[in-house]
């Protein structure tokens, strides 16, 4: 793909947000500081990059901003937070909005939404509350099962279960995150990821990423260590089942309400793909996956910037 167009002037003075107050903190300065290098690149000399804590709104009000890029992740800065605070300051902003971060973020709210489309196949899941019984709950899910904190990202929190004994010992380890948490039946396949970006007001797939971790599953270490998972670019599928997650990743994001840019994330077994949950803020570290997705395509990590600084004040 040739160089993305510039919807946004050269001369705005852009906010790059990252860092926040999310377990994710860490991963976020590393891809806030990536977008910042190529903002610069592309010629945005006032970019700024704005490291994020709880004075941001005082930060913002001061700054004087024109356009603010998210490349925040987590808590407060994937959930709808920053984006109500940036609506509220009048500041366009890269990525989804209000609605479609805060319903993505929960991973139980996401499926709820998804189940009114029957193209989309969904994994045998429970949700479990504060204070519910997590063994009665899950009575009816088969084993090996997931634990995960119903609004984390990262792998945070989350643990395979491979039997009964081993659960509440797996609960209590995802309630440190969140106090409610989504139990889904562990789909014994391969991981695959596929970005969603727009140009010119068109959704389009990215290739399908195939994920072969080193660890037991594709955990935190296995996404943020160099070496620790091997990327299989496009992913080994037959063009039908190509052709039908890049369709299903579309409708996904676009039925929760996205734009500019998502990731969804399936588990593939006998060639099927099982959804498991959409990024609306994805990662853009030297590892992270939508950079790798959108180079294979033609599109290079500049030019990926570019499309979703465009984003900025579409679709809100």
């Amino acid at each position: 793909m040739q160089n993305i167009e510039s919807k946004i002037r050269k001369n705005a003075k852009i906010a790059v947000l990252c860092g926040g107050m999310s377990s994710e903190r860490e991963v976020s300065i590393r891809s806030g500081k990536n977008c910042f290098g190529a903002l610069k690149r592309l010629g945005y000399e006032n970019a700024e990059l704005v490291i994020v804590d709880e004075n941001i709104a005082d930060v913002l009000k001061r700054g004087d901003y024109d356009v603010a890029y998210n490349a925040l992740h987590g808590k407060y800065g994937e959930d709808g937070c920053i984006q109500g605070l940036l609506e509220i300051l009048k500041i366009p902003y890269t990525g989804c909005g209000v609605m479609s971060s805060a319903v993505c973020m929960n991973k139980e709210y996401t499926k709820r939404i998804l189940s009114a489309c029957p193209e989309i196949p969904l994994i045998k899941s429970v949700f479990v509350r504060k204070g519910e019984d997590v063994k009665e709950k899950t009575k009816d899910l088969h084993y090996p099962i997931i634990t995960k904190p119903v609004c984390e990202g990262s792998s945070f929190g989350m643990t395979k279960v491979n039997k009964p004994e081993e659960l509440e010992a797996a609960y209590i380890e995802a309630t440190k995150f969140n106090d409610d948490v989504l139990i889904e039946e562990f789909i014994n396949g391969f991981f695959i990821t596929v970005g969603v970006l727009e140009n010119n007001g068109k959704n389009f797939a990215t290739e399908i990423l195939e994920i072969i971790p080193k660890t037991e599953w594709y955990d935190f270490e296995a996404k943020y260590t160099k070496g620790m998972s091997k990327f299989i670019l496009p992913a080994e599928l037959d063009d039908k089942t190509t052709n039908e997650i890049k369709e299903i990743s579309i409708k996904a994001h676009e039925a929760a309400g996205c734009s500019g840019v998502s990731r969804i994330d399936f588990m593939v077994m006998n060639n099927k793909p099982y959804f498991l949950e959409i990024n609306t803020s994805p990662g853009m570290t030297e590892t992270s996956d939508l950079p790798a997705q959108a180079d294979v395509m033609g599109i290079n990590y500049d030019n990926l910037v570019q499309l979703i600084l465009n984003s900025a004040g579409l679709n809100k």
